[in-house]
């Protein structure tokens, strides 16, 4: 049996362009991406802060440096410039690897600097509940 877990992130990204007229995906700066470890043409969960949005595409690679994040195709209508959206990327496992596993997630500012890279893994979590009472 596997189980979908949540990847890595790259979390507060700003809308820069919006391109209807293409066919379809989110192209991203490539130096963002690897910040995230998410691959170009993986797909991705992409969530719009602003209006409540999500789609399913995958990431194209923009100019390294840019800071680009372009919604392509139909995406296109589920965001505007300016728009705060998050970039998530998922993975199948075995419980036993979700166990073990450290998801990456990459904060950034309002011009799509990143400010802080966290890596969150499950046995963490899992003994701060138990530690805390919760759960």
């Amino acid at each position: 049996m596997t189980i979908t877990m949540f990847r890595a992130k790259l979390h507060g990204l700003r809308v820069t362009e919006a391109d209807l007229y293409y066919e379809g995906s989110i192209t991203i700066d490539q130096e963002l991406l690897e910040l995230a470890g998410i691959l170009p043409y993986e797909k991705v969960q992409v969530v719009n802060v602003n209006n409540g949005a999500r789609l399913e595409t995958y990431t194209l690679p923009g100019e390294r440096g840019s800071r680009v994040v372009c919604l392509n195709g139909p995406a296109a209508r589920l965001a505007a410039r300016g728009d705060q959206v998050l970039v998530i990327a998922y993975a199948q496992m075995t419980p036993e690897e979700a166990r073990k596993h450290r998801a990456r997630v990459v904060l950034f500012d309002e011009h799509n600097e990143p400010k802080q890279t966290l890596a969150l893994s499950v046995e963490e979590a899992l003994a701060a509940t138990s530690e805390s009472g919760a759960g």
